[in-house]
């Protein structure tokens, strides 16, 4: 059994190049930073001070360092070489080439984009460049077919022409600015000369200086905005390089020094905080970012080598339960696509592990798959890249410590019967956060039988005037259902919300053959009681028990215990019967057995804007204080497959 520490906060002073000489200088701090990250427990509160990065990268670095001639972002001709290899031996890779040369026959029949915005955001249309230009790109780099590249060229004119690419949502920026830099570096020679010029210029003045005026706050933020508008800056400065050297050297050496924020919020664990889908884009970038480095310089000042970003790749396995669904707290989409994972094919070339590597997936009939990845170029670098060696198994129960903290329980996903628990704690104020500290999605007999309510389309939320991402305690957000502790399956305090900075730790896990985890859920609920701690336990792989431990006080008025599911529910005395898709589960009201459940519909929810669910319900206890008096302050309910 494990006890986290408070935190202790070690600061390290040390030549980096001396300990690390192979990383060189940045390389050695990212390593320093993760290590001290890694080593410290994590509670409420950062765990460090911050540590400013070396930056290598100045006019002289890049002349000296900088591979000369393209490709060099993401491919190289040693790279180049070894994937047209692998087309002519490797399955997997002709498979998926298979699939990207199709996508390029629909994008040629497709009209030019324009810039269109979406509300505030043009991020819809740089995301389509960049899906374009990863696919005809790789399929002009593997062919040169002529008609590709006067279609490269057209798109490039266009979306070079545009007034701007809306700097004050910089994350449409920083996509377009990939987009642009990947189509230069990979077919430029081939274009002609005012196509290339006009695309630089577009690149410096559209992309890298509007990320030197106004609030930038972005390059040292902790978020998926700091991997996605550092990476698309990086590669805009590879691409004009030996156009304007100094701007490329402050650019890239700004980035380093703003990496390490966004990689800090992996630690220690490998949990990433604004939940799976959100990992997909913003590790995405960092994967991108890494590979372009190391392209470009021969090295990628520490980032593969970063601990806790390395872990997450099983903390992206981990978030996707049997069913296919996602454990899809905060702003998480609601299930996985059909297609092989890309990005963790960087981490399966990285590590040689195949748990990374979905061959099944990435065999599939081209014509059945979804939409590629606007990465499927680069993704395509990545598979060729991956070799074989040690697989190392995920395990059945795991912990996810840090500023976001997740637990999952498990047993063999390739059982029918196969059991599922992602449960967490965390603070609704983070990025992207929910009041959602203590809740839970809970799978059995191919079910989903706890779910979620999952995310919610900005734009039609904000076209209505609503503020959607303030997170003050009295803030709109928490007003939606998909966003407020009475969407969750968690523990209510007097019919009020959870305190929205109110931190909520994982205090204890223990594993083996019956797991356990224990939450500090106190501080979410201010004042309004002195203590609750809610502990997960697997008896074994067809049920689960929730234990409550209570401590009340003068303000305690009414404790309510939520579960949120779309199952048909009957009431039995002390039971709630849930039935769905021919299976039955049991829920057990195991320490108040005279106490019934209650079924409150949520379909349709209480808000117009709230997310529309069918069949959504929140089965729900409701215990006066005074029935948590004394040794009743422990409310213990079971979760078992139905008889």
């Amino acid at each position: 059994m494990t006890r986290f520490p408070e935190n202790r906060i070690l600061i390290m002073i040390m030549n980096g190049r001396k300990r690390f000489p192979t990383f060189g200088h940045a390389g050695a701090l990212l390593l320093l930073w993760g290590m001290l990250v890694s080593a410290s427990a994590y509670g409420g509160a950062t765990a460090y001070d911050s540590l400013a990065l070396d930056k290598p990268v100045d006019v002289t670095y890049l002349q000296k360092h900088l591979r000369k001639g393209t490709p060099r972002l993401v491919l190289t001709p040693e790279l180049e070489t070894r994937l047209r290899d692998k087309l002519e031996t490797d399955s997997v890779v002709k498979n998926m080439y298979r699939a990207i040369r199709l996508s390029a026959g629909k994008i040629l029949t497709q009209p030019l984009l324009e810039r269109i915005m979406t509300g505030r955001r043009l991020l819809s249309v740089s995301r389509e460049m960049l899906y374009r230009m990863n696919i005809l790109g790789m399929v002009y780099r593997m062919e040169e077919d002529p008609a590709v590249l006067t279609r490269i060229d057209e798109e490039l004119n266009a979306v070079c022409s545009f007034a701007d690419w809306n700097p004050s949502h910089y994350l449409d920026v920083a996509e377009m600015a990939l987009a642009v830099a990947l189509a230069v570096d990979w077919t430029g020679h081939a274009l002609p000369d005012q196509t290339v010029a006009l695309a630089k210029t577009a690149l410096i003045e559209k992309g890298i200086l509007p990320g030197f005026q106004g609030n930038n706050w972005w390059v040292k933020a902790n978020n998926n905005w700091n991997q996605v508008c550092n990476g698309g800056m990086i590669a805009a400065s590879i691409a004009i390089a030996e156009t304007d050297p100094e701007l490329a050297a402050k650019t890239i050496a700004r980035a380093l020094d703003g990496i390490p924020n966004a990689l800090n919020a992996y630690g220690p664990d490998g949990v990433y905080p604004e939940g799976s889908t959100y990992w997909s884009y913003g590790t995405g970038f960092s994967v991108l970012t890494a590979s372009m480095l190391e392209s470009a310089f021969g090295n990628d000042f520490g980032l593969a080598a970063y601990p806790a970003f390395m872990k997450s790749a099983d903390f992206r396995l981990l978030s996707t339960a049997p069913s296919g669904y996602y454990y899809n707290f905060f702003d998480c989409g609601d299930r996985r696509e059909v297609n092989g994972d890309l990005i963790l094919a960087w981490f399966a070339a990285k590590t040689g592990n195949p748990i990374y590597y979905e061959t099944d997936r990435f065999l599939q009939d081209p014509g059945e798959m979804e939409k590629l990845s606007r990465h499927a170029g680069a993704g395509l670098v990545w598979l060729a890249e991956f070799e074989k060696k040690e697989e190392k198994a995920l395990p059945m129960a795991w912990k996810g410590r840090g500023v976001n903290p997740v637990i999952f329980f498990r047993s063999d996903p390739a059982d029918a019967s196969a059991y599922y628990l992602g449960a967490k704690g965390g603070r609704a104020s983070s990025n992207h956060g929910n009041m959602d500290a203590g809740s839970f999605v809970f799978e059995l007999d191919g079910v989903r039988w706890v779910i979620d309510p999952g995310n919610q389309a900005y734009h039609a939320i904000e076209k209505t005037g609503f503020d959607l991402w303030s997170s003050c305690q009295d803030c709109p957000r928490w007003t939606l259902l998909t966003k407020n502790n009475f969407g969750h399956s968690t523990l209510t305090v007097n019919n009020e919300l959870h305190r929205a900075d109110g931190f909520a730790e994982l205090t204890r896990f223990e594993d083996g053959p019956q797991p356990r985890a224990e939450f500090d859920l106190t501080p979410v609920f201010g004042n309004t009681l002195d203590h609750a701690e809610r502990h997960f336990l697997k008896n074994d792989d067809a049920s689960l028990l929730i234990e409550d431990k209570i401590e009340i006080n003068k303000s305690t008025k009414l404790v309510t215990w939520q579960l949120i599911t779309k199952a048909e529910v009957t009431i039995q005395e002390n039971k709630a019967l849930l039935s769905q898709d021919g299976k039955k589960l049991e829920v057990e009201n195991l320490s108040h057995p005279d106490v019934r459940f209650e079924v409150i519909s949520l379909d349709p929810p209480p808000l117009e804007l709230d997310r529309k669910i069918r069949n959504l319900k929140r089965l729900e206890i409701r215990f006066p204080a005074e029935r948590l008096q004394g040794g009743s302050g422990t409310i213990r309910v079971r979760l078992q497959r139905g008889r």
